[in-house]
Formats: C-alpha cells, sequence, structure tokens
C-alpha cells in the first residue's frame, strides 16, 4: 500500500489533553512514537471501514450480465458436495 519512494503529507488531528495523555500512554505501551501509533491505528480502522463495507455498486452496463449470473440455476460442484458430507475433524 505504501511506497517508499512516495512524498508524506502531514494530518492534522485536535484531541483533549486526556485524549491526548492517553494516546500517548498506548504508544509507549507499544514501544512506538505518538505519530506512528496514531498513523497504524488510523489506518487499520480505515482498513476494517473499508473492508467492511456491505453496499457494492454494479453500473448500469453491467447490470443486464449480474443479472443472469444471478438467475442461472444453481449447478454442483463435486469437491464441495463431497466436503459438506464429511465429518468436520473438531467432531471427529
Amino acid at each position: 500500500m505504501s511506497n517508499p519512494s512516495s512524498t508524506t503529507s502531514i494530518l492534522s488531528v485536535r484531541v483533549s489533553p486526556d485524549e491526548r495523555s492517553l494516546l500517548e500512554a498506548a504508544a509507549e505501551q507499544a514501544h512506538t512514537n505518538l505519530s506512528d501509533f496514531v498513523r497504524r491505528k488510523a489506518l487499520e480502522a480505515a482498513e476494517i471501514e473499508v473492508l467492511g463495507r456491505t453496499v457494492v455498486t454494479i453500473p448500469a452496463e453491467d447490470w443486464e450480465a449480474f443479472e443472469g449470473w444471478i438467475n442461472r440455476p444453481a449447478e454442483v460442484i463435486p469437491g464441495l458436495a463431497d466436503l459438506a458430507h464429511r465429518t468436520p475433524s473438531w467432531e471427529k
């Protein structure tokens, strides 16, 4: 995701003194500086937010192909059928 040759930019965030103290304590426990800690945690939260997206937009020109795909009859996949009939290893 990060390109070592790219430049960085500054992101400014306002926090209360109590919030800053908490962030500094957490950064210290993580053995890193405040800036790296906040950047890392913000990126983790952003990834979770983006990956948790539940709305999918399908362009109008692709809608008919999508409907054709979603409405086609189900097909049997032999490997999955075999797997469905096996006893899970945690139940053995």
